[in-house]
């Protein structure tokens, strides 16, 4: 428990110097960048505390580790030089007067639970030292399926947007050909693995983070909200939703 809340209490340290940053540039989407370092941080602060790491826990802290930094940097250059993201806007928008000092419980105090949230099955995997049994070896797998999905993805993404023929289309190749997010589903999965990973010890409450995760990569911030009006910024999207699965890979409709 004194783990668990040490962690909390980094997040929110973490969380709170991003939100100092953020009045500076006027930009609370920068807290989309410092997601996976609030996570990341977490993870490495069990391991930090715990008094001995298995060869499991030595392999997901390697797979964390991973995920945090490549998607720090990849969120980071993409959103270098650009207005903060029209997400964070609306929120803007909707919470004036003061919007600066309300954001640090509405954006990032929240963002801080979550990320602690999510991080939990480290708490569980950095102090059983259960060893590698089958779950444990199944959820490293997936883990690093669904990191190398996501990487996949966000780089076929990236190199799409930078086409000098991008404009107005839609990407439905790649692997953007059998799902409409896949990315997310990487990341589904990478977190599915790392909840396995730790109910290979017994940590059923470890689950909360891919229940979590998935719920919010389905409905709340992931494909619901970016879906919501994407149609009427590129009409070809519509063609698209009708051929392509939203999230689970398949193969593309007639």
């Amino acid at each position: 428990m004194n783990a668990g809340l040490h962690a909390l209490g980094l997040i929110a340290a973490l969380a709170f110097a991003t939100w100092v940053v953020s009045l500076w540039r006027r930009d609370v989407s920068i807290v989309d960048g410092m997601w996976p370092v609030f996570i990341g941080g977490a993870g490495m602060l069990y391991a930090y505390t715990a008094p001995r790491l298995d060869i499991t826990a030595h392999a997901a802290l390697f797979l964390l580790l991973f995920w945090a930094a490549r998607l720090c940097l990849h969120i980071t250059v993409r959103n270098h030089g650009q207005p903060e993201d029209r997400r964070y806007q609306k929120i803007r928008a909707n919470n004036q007067p003061h919007f600066e000092f309300k954001s640090l419980y509405i954006v990032f105090g929240f963002q801080a639970l979550l990320a602690w949230i999510v991080a939990l099955p480290f708490m569980a995997i950095t102090r059983t030292g259960s060893g590698a049994g089958a779950i444990e070896i199944a959820g490293l797998a997936a883990a690093a399926f669904g990191i190398l999905y996501e990487a996949v993805a966000d780089w076929q993404l990236e190199r799409f947007r930078k086409s000098s023929d991008s404009r107005g289309r839609v990407l439905d190749t790649g692997l953007w050909r059998y799902s409409r997010h896949p990315n997310y589903f990487g990341e589904c999965c990478a977190w599915w693995g790392f909840g396995l990973v730790a109910l290979g010890s017994g940590a059923w409450w470890a689950l909360a983070s891919p229940l979590l995760m998935t719920v919010l990569l389905l409905k709340v911030s992931g494909v619901t909200l970016l879906e919501k009006d994407i149609g009427e910024r590129r009409p070809e999207y519509a063609r698209y939703v009708r051929a392509t699965n939203a999230f689970l890979p398949g193969r593309p409709r007639a």
